[in-house]
C-alpha cells in the first residue's frame, strides 16, 4: 500500500472518528425518552450490575453504536474501497445519472433465472447466468430498472461492480439484490460492449469468524453464506467476496484489510482528540513532535509543507495567507485540500 492510499484511507478514518467523538453520550439526563426499553431492560438490571453505568446510559449507547454502523456501513467502507481501487458509487437512476436498457429476450431470462432460483430447480450458477443474459439479440429495448453500485470501476477490458452490504440479508431482500444484480449486469452488457461485466456482492468482514481461534480478517465464505437465510438458494459463491478476500480484490495487493486495521488502530486511540487539536494548532507547527504526529497518522501532505514551510511564507500574500491561517480539518474532521493544493503551489513558484 503507496504513501497515498494510505493517507487517504488515514484521512478517512480521522473524519470517521470526529463525528463519532461529537456524538459520544457523556450525560445521560438528556436520553431521548424510551420508556419501553427501560421496562423491559430492568429484568436484565442484574446483568448489568458492575457493567453500565445505567439503563438510560446503556440506551444512548446503543444509539451511539447504531450510528457509528452507520457511518461504517454508508460512508467509510465505500470511500476505502473507491481510495483502494480508484472506484467510484454511481446510480444508474431517473433521478441520477438515468436508466439504462436491457433488451426483453434479456428481461424475460432473468425471470426465468429468478423463478427457478426461488422453486429450486436449479442452484445458482455464475457461468450459465452470464451465458442467458449477456447475449446480443434482436428483441426490442426497454428502460432497465433502476440500479445502483457501492463501486464502480471501469478499465479497458473490463467493469467491476460491488454492492457493499455491512448486515446479512435476509431471504427477501437477498432474492431482490440477486434480481437487481442480474438486471444490472444485462445492463452494463449493452452499455459497454466488448468488456468483461462482473457485479459482487461485498461484505467487509466475516461476523462468522471465531475470534478466539481464527485471525479477525479471515473468513470461511461457505460457513458464512450458511449463516445468511436461503443465500445458497440465490448467490453463486463466485459472485460474493468477504473480508480480507474483499479488501485484496479491490486493491490488488495481499495483506490489505490487515493494513487498513493498522492504521486505525494507530489513529484510533483516547487521546484521539488531544492529538487532533495539536495538528490544529500552528504554534506547534516548527516542532519535531508536530512532525512525528503528522507522519504517525500518515499525513504525508501535510508533512510536505511542513518541512518546507519557511518558503511557503516568503511566498504569501494577503490573499493566501489567510488560506495558509485556515483550519488543517474542517468541522467535520474532513482535510482541507483546497488549502493544500493553494500552499503546494507556492513551492513551485
Amino acid at each position: 500500500m503507496n504513501n497515498t492510499v494510505k493517507e487517504r484511507i488515514s484521512i478517512e478514518v480521522i473524519k470517521t472518528l470526529f463525528s463519532r467523538f461529537n456524538n459520544f453520550p457523556t450525560d445521560s439526563s438528556h436520553n431521548r425518552n424510551a420508556p419501553f426499553h427501560e421496562a423491559f431492560l430492568k429484568a436484565f438490571s442484574d446483568k448489568f450490575a458492575g457493567k453500565v453505568s445505567s439503563t438510560p446510559f446503556l440506551i444512548s449507547l446503543s444509539s451511539w453504536l447504531h450510528g457509528l454502523n452507520t457511518t461504517l456501513g454508508q460512508s467509510f467502507f465505500e470511500n476505502v474501497a473507491h481510495v483502494l481501487c480508484g472506484g467510484k458509487k454511481l446510480e444508474y437512476t431517473s433521478k441520477k445519472t438515468g436508466n439504462l436498457k436491457i433488451t426483453k429476450q434479456q428481461q424475460d431470462r432473468i425471470t426465468q433465472i429468478m423463478t427457478s432460483l426461488s422453486n429450486s430447480s436449479k442452484i445458482p450458477d455464475l457461468e450459465y447466468e452470464n451465458g442467458l443474459i449477456f447475449v446480443k439479440d434482436d428483441t426490442p429495448m426497454r428502460i432497465a430498472p433502476d440500479f445502483s453500485a457501492d463501486v464502480f470501476r471501469v478499465n479497458e477490458k473490463e467493469i467491476i461492480a460491488v454492492e457493499i452490504k455491512t448486515v446479512k440479508p435476509n431471504s427477501g431482500g437477498l432474492l431482490g439484490e440477486k434480481q437487481k444484480i442480474l438486471e444490472g449486469k444485462a445492463a452494463l452488457f449493452h452499455e459497454f460492449p466488448g468488456k468483461k461485466i462482473s457485479f459482487f456482492f461485498g461484505f467487509p468482514f466475516d461476523p462468522t469468524v471465531n475470534i478466539k481461534t481464527e485471525s479477525v480478517t479471515s473468513f470461511n465464505k461457505k460457513r458464512f453464506l450458511n449463516s445468511i437465510v436461503n443465500a445458497h438458494k440465490f448467490v453463486s459463491p463466485e459472485e460474493v467476496l468477504v473480508a480480507s478476500e474483499f479488501w485484496d480484490f479491490l486493491s490488488g495487493e495481499k495483506n490489505t484489510m490487515e493494513e487498513i486495521l493498522s492504521i486505525i488502530n494507530t489513529i484510533a486511540t483516547p487521546a484521539f482528540m488531544e492529538k487532533l487539536r495539536f495538528i490544529d494548532d500552528d504554534s506547534k507547527r516548527n516542532t519535531l513532535e508536530y512532525t512525528a504526529q503528522l507522519q504517525e497518522w500518515n499525513l504525508f501532505s501535510e508533512h510536505i509543507l511542513v518541512k518546507k514551510d519557511r518558503m511557503v511564507l516568503k511566498n504569501l500574500n494577503k490573499e493566501t495567507k489567510k488560506v495558509y491561517d485556515t483550519a488543517i480539518f474542517d468541522n467535520e474532521g474532513n482535510y482541507n485540500w483546497w488549502r493544500f493544493s493553494v500552499l503546494e503551489k507556492l513551492l513551485r513558484e
